[in-house]
């Protein structure tokens, strides 16, 4: 297996700097809230979520080949870690999750690099465009759907769209009014903010002056709630005991959540890759997620995925390479050693809405309108991909998406182009007899052209097309097999 290292920062293009070094900063600001709350809900105390955007980060930026994907803390494989948890009896923020949770880590590092032995990054090639955007716009809309509660003063939701909506109307009926309004107001000025000027780094100013508004203003006595504080200190290193779980429930539930990994992951790196025109090389991801998730088990954290919602707001800040999250992780280190108190000032509605702001614009629905004008099938997929993943789940709507588009592929090739031929009075070469009024069929011959591979799905369209068209007057039958790629056993027996 060849890795290339740090292939992002190979001939790097020192104009890039400043706007790397920015955006990377962002990344690392934004990144507290989303992996302290990731983190709770993978049953660790919130502190881990800041340990996990710190050395994992580091080694994915080292590894990967995407100049834009971000790794972090993030909610499919919190959720799935948190529900492993549930099902074993474990008590959320317990020694004992503390002592599972690297373990579970750790075989899900191991499943990565087997991944990556197998190739098994070539099955993203199988999946369509209209897939990708009908996933990423399912997750972003997902995630939206958890904040919108902590918008209103209340906490995150998890699990599918059910439960999402179940949460936002029981918030519904206790919404903190001040809260809202310093959500709202904060989301309006960052959409107006990035129409009117895109490059400004809104964040960073919205930011500090949630900082100070905390500082100045008794905003808790509204019930405005700010970020908890975390103790200083970096992370230790330290090998998971293997003893905490039995090596079955270990391998069986890491397997899972290595694949939501996998899939979640690179159809995200994808998506960005052909919106902004590069390739990945999808093996070496998978190997860069590995060592990711390596370096979480070895301190403490739950695993770790690649993140649409801090790579969306890379974009928007235009990130170029991936030392955008080498320095979110290095800028954390300096967070853990020094500026923890600051973490307690910081308002959650503020928070909030920069995650929504960048989510919203990563969505995709520009492209379900493009294809509802161009292909109702190809946008049914994407709606199928976007529904699946809002109602059932990451790896579900993946799934669906793919059923559909085989499904298409199938009925495509199996309703093939096909014609009969003739020739025009004075001319050599033989034409579709539908092309033209003065295209004639040769006399007592039919000739038809059959342009797919022939298989059982669609042998029987060639025998139909051709049994009708014969008459009392045919001598000969002609198929014109030039467009035929391949015949199956099927096909070969039928004619």
């Amino acid at each position: 297996m060849h890795l290339e290292l740090a292939k992002t920062l190979r001939n790097y293009d020192r104009k890039n700097l400043s706007k790397d070094i920015l955006t990377g900063l962002i990344i690392m600001a934004v990144s507290i809230p989303i992996s302290m709350g990731y983190a709770q809900i993978a049953g660790l105390p919130a502190v881990y979520g800041l340990y996990g955007s710190v050395f994992p980060i580091i080694l994915f930026g080292l590894f990967s080949t995407s100049p834009q994907f971000i790794f972090g803390v993030d909610a499919a494989p919190a959720a799935l870690v948190g529900a492993a948890l549930v099902e074993m009896g474990i008590q959320s923020g317990s020694k004992q999750a503390m002592a599972v949770v690297p373990v579970l880590t750790f075989f899900v590092a191991v499943w990565l690099f087997v991944f990556a032995f197998l190739k098994a990054g070539k099955l993203v090639n199988y999946i369509s465009a209209p897939v990708m955007g009908g996933f990423i716009t399912g997750i972003c809309t997902t995630i939206i759907l958890m904040q919108v509660p902590k918008l209103m003063g209340g906490t995150a939701g998890t699990g599918e769209l059910p439960e999402l909506a179940e949460h936002i109307w029981a918030t519904l009926g206790q919404i903190n009014l001040p809260s809202l309004i310093l959500g709202l107001v904060s989301l309006v000025i960052l959409l107006v903010m990035k129409k009117i000027m895109p490059k400004f780094p809104m964040v960073v100013v919205l930011m500090a002056a949630g900082v100070l508004l905390s500082y100045f203003v008794p905003i808790s006595n509204w019930g405005i709630r700010t970020l908890d504080a975390v103790e200083p200190g970096l992370p230790v290193w330290s090998i998971p005991d293997f003893s905490a779980i039995g090596l079955k429930k270990a391998v069986i539930y890491s397997l899972s959540i290595a694949v939501v990994i996998m899939a979640e992951t690179l159809l995200g790196e994808n998506s960005f890759a052909q919106k902004n025109g590069y390739r990945v090389n999808a093996n070496q991801e998978l190997v860069a997620f590995s060592m990711g998730n390596l370096a979480a088990a070895l301190t403490g954290c739950c695993p770790i995925n690649g993140s649409v919602s801090r790579t969306a707001i890379s974009e928007q800040y235009q990130g170029k390479t991936q030392l955008t999250g080498i320095v979110a992780g290095i800028s954390m280190i300096f967070v853990l050693l020094g500026a923890t108190g600051l973490i307690a000032y910081l308002p959650v509605p503020m928070l909030t809405a920069i995650v929504i702001s960048s989510l919203l614009g990563a969505t995709e629905f520009d492209l379900a309108v493009r294809l509802r004008k161009i292909s109702k099938k190809e946008c049914l997929i994407y709606w199928g991909a976007f529904w699946g993943v809002l109602t059932l789940g990451t790896i579900n709507g993946v799934l669906i998406g793919v059923i559909l588009s085989f499904a298409e592929m199938i009925i495509r090739t199996a309703k093939p182009a096909r014609c009969f031929l003739g020739v025009q009075p004075g001319h050599r070469h033989f034409e579709d007899l539908t092309e033209s009024l003065h295209n004639c069929e040769i006399e007592g011959v039919v000739i038809y052209r059959f342009s797919s591979s022939l298989f059982f799905a669609n042998i029987d369209i060639l025998q139909q097309d051709i049994e009708n068209a014969i008459g009392p007057d045919t001598k000969a039958v002609i198929l014109d097999a030039s467009g035929i790629g391949s015949i199956d056993v099927t096909a070969a027996d039928r004619l």
